[in-house]
């Protein structure tokens, strides 16, 4: 039984929160609407542009609204407004830090990146390399990426669904996670790119609407006067210090550098998410991807202010002890407000939203999981570019079953852990394995293939090591593993150690590379990448 459920049971409350079968009932209906679209967006997925790249034929707006639906994961909802319920201003950084995120991922990713490739991030970072090592290394940094980020998101839907539908053992919220690994894959092979874009759509639209309406009636309960809100969520934690800076992350001088690292993975990190990356590659022009991120700054910008006064509103109205004492912990903060302000049909609606949420953003990860393996590792590396885009698809579909049952194992063994710091992690590995080597390649005339090489698997590998060495995944009651104490690193967040560590191999791999790069591939990738003369263009159908 873990630590959760120990605490409900002390503060001898109900754990189960609403009515189960109107909860149940809002479920099937949002999954039976979502299933019934894919298999409609199924019927065109003729190519391969078609299941990776929804066959670019989704405008700015559309693809933007897509890019904030993949964007706000189960983190963003579930994960944040507990932190910020129970840390108050240190948990808001989370939210800030996302944010911000943006600008980096649009002023030096989005385009150039959307006019270079095709399908992938590899084919962005192989594209004037050597393809084979760079092609694998960079698969192999996908994968670990969607791997992290799926076990967040599977956190996420066992302590959702927990709460619900009061189930408080282990046994049962696994049962929960399978169930959502099944749909998972279902959505994926059936539908493709297309069909993912489509449920991310309707999630984020859902997902925007509820926290607004959530926002607007919180502030309403308070006469609009955001001031009080804070002073009522400050009285019932007892804690004027929620106010604050430095609950969390000021401490202790290591605390403080942990906010530090933390903040560059978060900042930095973006840029780097091959799931976000990927969805660039659906639009049919660079104006289009250009439009699609401003789009998307809007839709994630408003959802992130809704998170200030979701987090301090449920503080004020439930306090952080009841939040702790639930099934889920922190990330049960956001559908127990929506109890408090609606009763059973409001929290239906807002979970059936982040069920949503976790089921799209799932999704949207593991087609870029298996179009890597597929496309970068299986066609160029194993088929030496003589497969067929039949065959590579069908492999994508098998790939799409492992790494599906991969994900359902790691999620149920991360149970209990804070979806957002989850994710923070992933940000973490994506800012160490994947953006110094975009950037490089983007940017750097002198980049090489061995610099490439080194800067991929050593961000990747200092990234994981510290990760297994930190207080995270050991030695604390919060730990993944609590009985065992193997914390070496002190900080929770490694990438204020592997994200320049990275960077230097990326420079000194190449400085000591002595092969000599196609300098007309050289200018051809920079001519295509400021231009778009030569990029993928819209498929007709």
């Amino acid at each position: 039984m873990n630590q959760l459920s120990i605490l409900a049971q002390a503060a001898g409350e109900s754990t189960q929160v609403g009515n189960p079968l109107v909860n149940i009932a809002i479920f099937v209906a949002f999954v039976g609407v979502t299933l019934v679209i894919v298999l409609r967006a199924s019927k065109n997925n003729k190519t391969a542009a078609d299941y990776y790249a929804g066959g670019r034929s989704f405008t700015g707006t559309q693809n933007g609204t897509a890019i904030a639906g993949d964007y706000l994961s189960a983190a963003s909802f579930l994960g944040i407004v507990g932190a910020i319920a129970i840390n108050g201003y240190d948990g808001f950084l989370y939210s800030i830090g996302f944010l911000v995120a943006w600008l980096v991922a649009l002023l030096l990713v989005a385009e150039l990146l959307r006019n270079t490739g095709k399908f992938t991030m590899a084919d962005v970072l192989s594209f004037r390399l050597k393809q084979r090592p760079v092609r694998i290394a960079a698969a192999i940094s996908t994968l670990a990426v969607c791997v992290f980020y799926l076990l967040a998101q599977m956190a996420g839907a066992g302590a959702l669904v927990s709460l619900l539908l009061g189930i408080d053992e282990k046994l049962g919220q696994s049962l929960v996670i399978v169930i959502v690994g099944a749909l998972m894959i279902l959505y994926v092979l059936v539908g493709g790119m297309k069909g993912t874009t489509w449920v991310q759509i309707i999630k984020a639209c859902l997902l925007i609407a509820g926290a607004l309406i959530m926002t607007v009636w919180t502030l309403a309960l308070f006469g609009f006067n955001f001031s009080e809100l804070l002073g009522k969520a400050a009285e019932v934690a007892g804690n004027p210090e929620i106010l604050n800076p430095g609950m969390k992350y000021g401490a202790s001088d290591t605390s403080k550098l942990d906010f530090i690292s933390l903040a560059l993975a978060l900042v930095l990190g973006t840029a780097g998410l091959p799931h976000v990356l990927m969805r660039f590659y659906t639009v049919p022009t660079a104006k289009e991807a250009r439009k699609s991120v401003v789009w998307a700054i809007w839709l994630i910008g408003a959802f992130y202010l809704f998170t200030l006064v979701l987090g301090f509103g449920a503080g004020a109205l439930i306090g952080p002890d009841r939040i702790a004492a639930a099934p889920g912990g922190v990330n049960s903060a956001a559908p127990l407000l929506a109890y408090e302000l609606g009763g059973t049909v409001l929290l239906g609606l807002i979970s059936a939203v982040a069920f949503a949420t976790i089921l799209a953003v799932v999704a949207g990860l593991t087609i870029t999981a298996a179009a890597s393996f597929a496309h970068d590792v299986y066609a160029s590396v194993i088929a030496k570019d003589k497969s067929t885009p039949e065959k590579e698809m069908k492999v994508a579909r098998r790939t799409v079953l492992v790494i599906g049952v991969f994900a359902i194992a790691g999620g149920i063994g991360a149970q209990g852990q804070n979806v957002a710091f989850l994710v923070a992690l992933a940000f973490a590995v994506a800012a160490s394995a994947n953006l110094p080597t975009i950037l490089y390649s983007l940017f750097w005339n002198g980049f090489k293939t061995r610099g490439a090489v080194w800067s991929m698997y050593g961000g990747l590998g200092s990234a994981l090591l510290l990760i297994i060495f930190s207080p995270v995944f050991s030695g604390s009651e919060t730990a993944m593993i609590p009985s065992v104490d193997m914390v070496i690193f002190p900080l929770a967040n490694p990438g204020i150690v592997s994200i320049p560590l990275a960077f230097f191999l990326g420079w000194l791999g190449s400085a000591t590379d002595k092969g000599i790069e196609d300098v007309t591939k050289q200018a051809e990738m920079e001519v295509r990448s400021l231009t778009g003369v030569g990029a993928e263009k819209a498929v007709d159908h």
